[in-house]
């Protein structure tokens, strides 16, 4: 899965450089999307990053591009890979940013549930 997204002056730190908990926070919901699409009607919260690094420095205007793929799945959690590109450099290119982002089926009383038990649906639990 890609998404896509631009860095406008409300996302900028002091030094007028990408804050980087905005580019947590993008990293987290569009992993959170990609789970919730490949595992429909199910409840996901955010368990981890793996390492976080910053490997450039990322000024308004830049457009990144997030490639999000499934890295692994046990019984109640799955993980996904998030690579940040400058998504105007040709492919292929080194990602300026990139991590593991966990997540935990959880029930609506917060307990860890099996994410993929037949004619399970979260939504329908209400």
């Amino acid at each position: 899965m890609e998404q896509y997204r631009l860095v406008m002056p409300g996302h900028l730190n002091q030094f007028g450089y990408l804050f980087g908990g905005n580019l947590l926070q993008w990293v987290d919901e569009y992993a959170w999307i990609a789970a919730s699409m490949e595992f429909p009607g199910r409840r996901f919260l955010t368990i981890g990053m793996d390492r976080v690094e910053f490997r450039r420095s990322i000024r308004q205007g830049a457009i990144l591009r997030f490639s999000i793929g499934r890295e692994g799945q046990g019984s109640t959690s799955v993980r996904y890979r998030v690579r940040v590109y400058d998504a105007t450099m040709p492919a292929p290119s080194e990602p300026l940013f990139s991590t593991v982002v966990s997540f935990v089926r959880v029930d609506a009383e917060g307990r860890k549930k099996a994410i993929d038990l037949p004619g399970d649906d979260d939504a329908a639990a209400g």
